[in-house]
């Protein structure tokens, strides 16, 4: 179980039954799309536990991690622990820009043969009732112990509004590595798909960047208690994926194991659907999408 007190952007949260409760696993339901679908518009989500292969998941944990430079991983680790050594080496480039691993990473054929299995495609064509293709904007996140930061609660809709109306899209969460919730795993507002934007407008005002409004706000137990609703939580592992609604609110914990935390989000759109432009090239964290 996790500690007593999570932390989210250096922020308390407790790590109790009145702001946390486990996330629905549904991997049950994958031989019955129809069954599926319902569940995804209940929750907003649908989590399956073990829907990848653990082994290919490691894999491509430890051929990112492998480029990462000389005293970054703690001496004698493998790369697919992924363990930090607690210093970040002079002159990498900031993370997610060119020149640094994770940008090249996205462009990788590693990452392009894995986010490429079958297996993704056709969920989300299940979900999403129809044709869909996968958005070139696949982003990779990593975060270790001590870095400050996290994902903000937030909509992924906030980040793809350029356009007057909303692509039906769904994003593939995955966690690249075990990932519980101390080391920076994502948590769910439950219920939250069904909020309208009025309701959470104001926990903008109070949030870290008062110059950006598609952060919700850094401090998860004010949006919790704000809107009545409790975080949902996972022991994420290798293989683990989860599936949510471009309205849902989630956020992610600070990572403060020496594990680092890695994930992937892969979003599909409808076919059918115009997607915003921004994300019709590779990631790069300054692209300002």
């Amino acid at each position: 179980m996790p500690e007593p007190t999570l932390h989210s952007n250096g922020v308390p949260i407790p790590f109790s039954p009145d702001l946390f409760a486990p996330l629905r696993a549904s991997a049950d339901l994958l031989h019955d799309p129809a069954a599926l679908r319902r569940r995804l518009g209940a929750d907003g989500y649908v989590y399956l536990p073990g829907a990848l292969d653990r082994a290919a998941v490691l894999r491509l944990r430890g051929a990112y991690f492998s480029l990462l430079p000389e005293g970054y991983l703690a001496a004698g680790s493998r790369p697919e622990d992924g363990l930090f050594s607690g210093r970040v080496p002079a002159g990498l480039a900031e993370y997610g820009v060119a020149g640094h691993p994770a940008h090249a990473f996205v462009r990788s054929r590693a990452f392009e043969e894995f986010t490429a299995d079958p297996f993704l495609a056709a969920l989300a064509r299940e979900l999403l009732g129809g044709d869909a293709w996968m958005l070139p904007r696949r982003i990779l996140r990593h975060f270790h112990r001590g870095s400050g930061r996290a994902s903000r609660a937030h909509v992924d809709l906030d980040y793809m509004n350029a356009l007057s109306t909303a692509p039906r899209v769904l994003t593939l969460w995955i966690p690249v590595g075990d990932c519980p919730p101390r080391t920076g795993s994502l948590v769910y507002l439950e219920g939250s798909h069904t909020l309208a934007p009025e309701e959470y407008e104001p926990l903008r005002d109070k949030g870290d960047r008062p110059g950006d409004r598609r952060p919700i706000s850094h401090d998860l137990e004010l949006t919790a208690r704000h809107l009545g609703r409790r975080w949902l939580w996972a022991d994420f592992a290798a293989g683990d994926l989860v599936v949510h609604v471009p309205r849902i609110v989630h956020a992610s914990l600070d990572t403060t194991t020496d594990a680092m935390r890695l994930s992937a989000d892969v979003r599909f759109v409808r076919s059918d659907d115009t997607p915003d432009p921004r994300w019709l090239a590779p990631w790069s964290a300054d692209d300002g999408a």
